[in-house]
């Protein structure tokens, strides 16, 4: 068994095909394919389900997934421990491409001496993939319950925001709660976009007792503020990922009562190198 084995195996897993593994990994497929036959015929099982159009793990590769995980990080932190000090003054970190302030004020309670490099990445699970491959340090992701093979710390929560036209009623007070919001459409994007967030839109307005009706999806944030401001009236929801909320004409911002988006800290597991230790230390 070798760790480029276990690598091209967790590749796999994580992209769902060797194809898309191997434009991670940057080489062709046939490649892959070969290591992950070689590992299967050295632990004598069949770790893909190859017969459906998306590659499935078996039972074996699902009991192996978490295991080759741990493998790979133990390997990458013995690697980076003799690699010298200049890795280890340097925090890389796994971010969104709208930060926000309450990261940079977590960053100002690190040691001077650490260099912080933060690397934006849109998907949390592209985030999440690498800090599990040694790519990252840390990796910053919101409402995410599970990690196979990382470890999750609280960082900090965030208030959810409700837009909805600047004249209904609701947009005068402070505070709205979904429970009045049951009879106006929502505006959502499709599960597969985030599904995280729509579980936790979806689940809190049941826990709400309300189903308001569905109204047009949500496109993107400037679009959809846009087509709010002027079309017939309905709401949306999201976490402000941005500190200041773009201002658009006949829409108003009212803070949600209610649930509110967590974001962690995904490091890998074990004891934590010097940066990660510092991460954690800030981040309490």
């Amino acid at each position: 068994m070798e760790l480029r084995q276990l690598a091209y195996f967790v590749a796999v897993a994580d992209e769902g095909g060797f194809g898309r593994a191997a434009e991670r990994l940057h080489i062709v497929q046939p490649a892959v394919s070969q290591q992950v036959g070689r590992l299967e015929r050295e632990l004598g099982a069949p770790l893909f389900d190859r017969s459906k159009r998306q590659v499935r793990l078996t039972e074996a590769g699902q009991r192996l997934l978490p295991e080759a995980r741990a493998v790979l990080a133990a390997a990458d932190r013995a690697r980076r421990a003799v690699t010298g000090s200049a890795d280890a003054t340097t925090l890389r970190i796994g971010v969104s491409r709208a930060p926000g302030q309450r990261l940079y004020a977590m960053l100002e309670r690190l040691a001077p001496a650490l260099r912080v490099r933060l690397i934006k990445m849109e998907k949390p699970a592209e985030r999440l993939a690498a800090v599990r491959s040694g790519e990252l340090d840390a990796a910053l992701v919101r409402l995410v319950e599970a990690a196979p093979g990382l470890e999750l710390f609280p960082a900090w929560t965030d208030p959810l925001v409700v837009a909805l036209p600047a004249g209904h009623p609701l947009a005068a007070q402070p505070q709205v709660r979904l429970e009045q919001l049951g009879d106006l459409p929502v505006r959502l994007a499709p599960r597969e976009n985030n599904p995280a967030f729509h579980d936790l839109v979806t689940g809190s307005l049941a826990e709400a007792g309300v189903r308001p009706p569905r109204g047009p999806e949500f496109t993107g944030l400037h679009d959809t503020l846009v087509d709010l401001a002027s079309g017939p009236p309905s709401w949306t929801l999201f976490y402000p990922v941005f500190d200041d909320l773009p201002p658009v004409r006949g829409v108003a911002y009212v803070p949600l009562a209610g649930p509110e988006a967590p974001t962690y800290a995904a490091v890998p597991p074990g004891p934590p190198s010097a940066q990660v230790r510092q991460l954690l230390e800030a981040l309490r």
